[in-house]
Order: C-alpha cells, then structure tokens, then sequence
C-alpha cells in the first residue's frame, strides 16, 4: 500500500473504497478527483520577490476548478514590530477563508504551487495545525500537471461556502520564547535557508545574516529530486536519520527565514515515516528581532 495515503472504506462494504491523502498526491490521483466535491483544490504559487506575480500568473491559468491562496493575505498574519515576516494567522480567520473555499472538515485539501512545494506545504502545515489531517501537496507542483499533458484553465471557481471546525493543535508550534528551552542537548533545530544563508554569507531577505547557534542546515530544496518532486521516504529517512544521530524524533524542531519552507522539511520529515517535528513559527526574521539574541555564523554545528 502506498505510504502516501490511507484506504478506508465508507458505508457499507458495497461503497467504493476512498483514498485519503495526508502527504503526498500524484497527477493522475487528482487527475481522477479534480470533479469530485469532496475534494478542494488550492494554488498557493508565489514569488517572495514579486508577491503579486503568483496571483497574477493564476487569473492568466491554473488547475481546473483550483482556488488561490495568497501567502502574505491567506497564509499568514499582519506583520508586528516583534514579529517574523510570516505570523501564523489567526486560526479562526483562516478557517472562515477554507470555509469560503468550499472546504469543510470532511473534505480533502490538496495543496500545489510551481516552486517545488515550496508555498504549498504551508498550508499543509497550517491544515495540520487546525486539526484537519487530510491534505495532501501535489507531488510536482503545476510543472507535473502540465507534463502529463493534464488541462489547465482560466475559470475563476465560485465555490460554494463550507463550515470549517477548528481544532487547533497549538503543540505543533512554538513561539520565539520557547526556543532557547526547546534547542537544549537533545533537540535537533533544523534550518531550511539555503547553505549561503545559513552560513551568513548573504542574505537576500532579512537585516541579519546567520543562523541561530546549535542550528543545523538541511535545504529545503534538498528534499527534491531534478523534476521537483520529492524523494522517495528511503531516502528522505536516510537524510533526516543522519541529522539526528540517534536523537528521538519528538525534539526536532524546524525554522527558515520566515515559517514558510521550514514546512517542507516537515512534510519531508511526515513522508519519511519521522513523526513529531514542530514548527519554530517565527524563524530566523524574528529572532533578528531583538538584537541580544546571539547569532552564530560558518556551518552547522552539528
């Protein structure tokens, strides 16, 4: 059975089986639900460097019957003099908007972008923490649909409005405060900033370069093979057991610069069968915050 998903059946034994998604979904998976209403369908492109390009790139085309999420507005919250560049959004705000998707907690949520995963796996994350587990990222992105010869289309949906419970899991967070405690002998706080970030040799985004000290540097994109799509659990497992060196998987922490592709590496973490890892919300843009907090650059320490 594919690790990927779960089969379980619905009524009576005579009901047709259904595939529940929590990882990963495969083009011709979607490909035969893209119709189904049980299933809602997210584009949540964007380009940190032009935040509107993603957007705009989706009126032009996109999935057929795909919504769009916008990072800055749908996938974080307002921006604060102490906060990162992306909050967690208020749980209740983002509920309303998957609501207003036509999301409802017995739908499937299926996530893509054209970066590899990169955006999508926020709101994989973002779902988990409201307590929704069934959410899958497009394996691929929208460069795997177009590959397979599958449609796209310029039809802006108007789906009709869900109702969306919360039932936050705040556990799967932790703020700024906590992580001096959380990065103690045993925990493992993987950065997915790319190697000359975490190095502090540049630093496009943030007015500080480097990394928080005991840090270890995993790229996000690392998880990816050359078409984008991510590699299989035996290696994703092999990589990650490597970086926690025997420690118990309950104290890996992610970070990156701002809380976005450090949910890749926890959905990495999730294919690779590694359970437990939590989420540093406010990452490397809000630890520069406060200029007493101590910053470490070179390679991982670990």
């Amino acid at each position: 059975m594919d690790n990927n998903f779960e089969r379980q059946a619905e009524g009576r034994s005579t009901t047709r089986r259904m595939a529940h998604y929590h990882t990963l979904v495969q083009v011709q998976a979607l490909a035969a639900h893209l119709h189904d209403p049980a299933w809602v369908l997210v584009d949540c492109s964007f380009d940190l460097n032009d935040p509107n390009s993603g957007e705009r790139n989706y009126r032009g085309e996109h999935l057929p019957g795909a919504v769009y999420a916008h990072l800055d507005r749908d996938l974080a919250g307002p921006v604060t003099p102490s906060s990162g560049r992306h909050p967690l959004p208020d749980p209740g705000t983002l509920a309303a908007k998957l609501a207003a998707w036509g999301a409802e907690n017995h739908s499937q949520l299926i996530a893509y972008d054209a970066s590899g995963g990169a955006f999508a796996a926020r709101l994989w994350w973002l779902s988990k923490w409201l307590g929704h587990d069934r959410v899958a990222v497009l394996d691929g992105g929208r460069q795997a649909w177009e590959a397979a010869g599958l449609p796209l289309d310029a039809d802006l949906p108007r789906p009709g409005t869900g109702s969306f419970e919360v039932r936050l899991r705040p556990e799967l967070a932790l703020s700024t405060a906590e992580i001096p405690a959380a990065i103690a002998p045993g925990q493992v706080l993987i950065d997915a900033r790319a190697g000359e970030r975490f190095r502090g040799e540049v630093e496009p985004l943030d007015a500080k370069a480097g990394h928080i000290p005991t840090a270890t540097n995993h790229p996000f994109q690392e998880n990816l093979d050359e078409t984008g799509r991510f590699l299989p659990a035996e290696a994703l497992r092999e990589r990650y057991e490597q970086t926690l060196d025997g420690r118990e998987s309950q104290g890996v922490i992610c970070m990156c610069g701002s809380g976005v592709t450090a949910c890749h590496t926890l959905l990495a973490l999730q294919v690779a069968g590694i359970e437990g890892g939590r989420l540093y919300a406010g990452s490397w843009s809000e630890w520069i915050r406060d200029p007493s907090r101590e910053i470490a650059t070179g390679a991982s320490e670990q």
